[in-house]
């Protein structure tokens, strides 16, 4: 990790940048990729299976053989774990259930929303060299609960054109409806479009590498919804003199893991406090069979040391990390100054790790500093809110010639006198 020490607040903003790439190449690689599926649909996807997974597929679709051979390889004890941790996610997004309520705005004039769920949804998850399971549970489970009717779930197939059963174990428990082989760029195609076998969906979940993110930011500006934009993995953490260096280099190394591009950040409020961990951090690295990847993203990811509290906040907010972690003794007291981060998890017994699995919460979360305008994923993501109004009489009285006067003033007759029969009407019966 970078150091720095006491940066001045001028300093911050280069300092706090994520990495940029040129994504000139990348957008002309993913956009021929997605015209190719469009135009050829199931055809363009086996041929891009096996460039790019190396396997050749007869059938896209998971059979239902399949899932029940994927019950037989997975323990007992792995099971068990989905469940617990299902059910704890369900049981946290349940609580969002929202409750419409109808306004009496004026007399006369009712307004209420009702919430409806999005019919179809997709769900991609990862597979490679980390099968995602937990994203399964995290995406199908709240699409369950807002009453999705159709679950599609993509996912990469193995060079001998298996999926990996946990996913797929996860997948029976979570409620997914159908599930498909296939991954990258062309998966987000076969979604966003339509192929003789994959069903047009209406909004896409899910992380992925650099090409499936590009092609989510594609697909969303002509032909389907998409969760959020997103970046690579990140966390802070916030940690002081009471802070177990041990727990702090766990917790940065956890992220560090996920890929060459993922982002740490350690802010606290002494030096000494940063060097225990970075020699925390060194000897954890050594022991994970993950280091070489950890090691590359630790080589793009800092340590800050600040003055006080408001410093360190004001870094926080700054920066609006997706994961933050809170280790310091007051870490209750500085929760409450979080304006901008994806997920917060409080004290030295709430690894990240647990948001990423079984406490209940999301963990697809906004990154590259998108926590300043998105949330994470939740129910209402599964959901619209539909508004619906009734005017009687009395309204058209209340507000008949406020509507009028405005769309006079902006030159919309038609919407004036759309307005003015009514009145018109209400007056001639009375």
């Amino acid at each position: 990790m970078n150091l720095y020490i006491y940066p001045a607040k001028d300093e911050l903003d280069a300092l706090l940048k994520r990495p940029v790439r040129d994504a000139s190449e990348l957008n002309a690689t993913v956009s021929a990729v997605l015209q190719d599926v469009r135009q050829r649909g199931d055809a363009a996807v086996r041929e891009y299976e096996e460039r790019f997974d190396k396997v050749r597929l007869e059938d896209l679709a998971v059979t239902e053989a399949e899932m029940l051979e994927a019950e037989t390889k997975v323990s007992d004890e792995l099971k068990q774990a989905i469940a617990l941790a299902h059910q704890n996610i369900e049981r946290f997004h349940a609580a969002q259930r929202f409750v419409g309520e109808h306004v009496q705005v004026t007399d006369g004039v009712e307004c209420w929303q009702k919430s409806v769920a999005i019919e179809r949804v997709g769900l991609y998850i990862p597979g490679g060299t980390a099968p995602l399971f937990s994203t399964v549970l995290m995406l199908a489970t709240p699409a369950k609960i807002a009453g999705c009717k159709d679950i599609v779930l993509c996912t990469p197939p193995a060079r001998d054109g298996s999926v990996n059963p946990a996913i797929l174990v996860a997948a029976r428990i979570a409620g997914v409806s159908r599930i498909y082989k296939i991954g990258g760029v062309q998966a987000i195609g076969a979604m966003a479009y339509g192929t003789e076998s994959v069903p047009k969906v209406y909004k896409i979940f899910g992380p992925g590498n650099q090409f499936v993110m590009c092609a989510k930011q594609q697909v969303s500006l002509h032909d389907v919804a998409i969760d959020m934009p997103a970046g690579p993995s990140e966390v802070e953490v916030l940690a002081d003199e009471t802070s177990n260096p041990s727990f702090v280099a766990a917790d940065l190394l956890s992220q560090a893991e996920h890929g060459i591009d993922s982002q740490v950040l350690l802010v606290c409020k002494s030096i000494e406090t940063a060097q225990k961990v970075e020699a925390e951090v060194e000897r954890q690295l050594a022991l994970l069979p993950r280091k070489d990847i950890a090691a590359q993203a630790l080589e793009h990811s800092k340590a800050i040391v600040v003055h006080d509290d408001d410093e360190m906040m004001a870094v926080t907010n700054r920066y609006a990390p997706e994961h933050l972690i809170i280790e310091t003794a007051n870490y209750m007291e500085l929760s409450q100054k979080v304006v901008n981060a994806g997920s917060v998890f409080l004290g030295s017994f709430t690894p990240e790790s647990a948001g990423d699995y079984a406490s209940g919460t999301n963990h697809t979360l906004p990154t590259n500093g998108y926590a300043v305008a998105y949330s994470g994923v939740n129910l209402d993501s599964f959901c619209r809110k539909i508004t619906f109004q009734h005017i009687q009489p009395e309204g058209i009285r209340a507000i008949g010639r406020a509507v009028e006067l405005m769309a006079e003033a902006e030159g919309l007759d038609a919407h004036k006198n759309a307005m003015t029969l009514r009145t018109q009407s209400i007056v001639h019966s009375s």
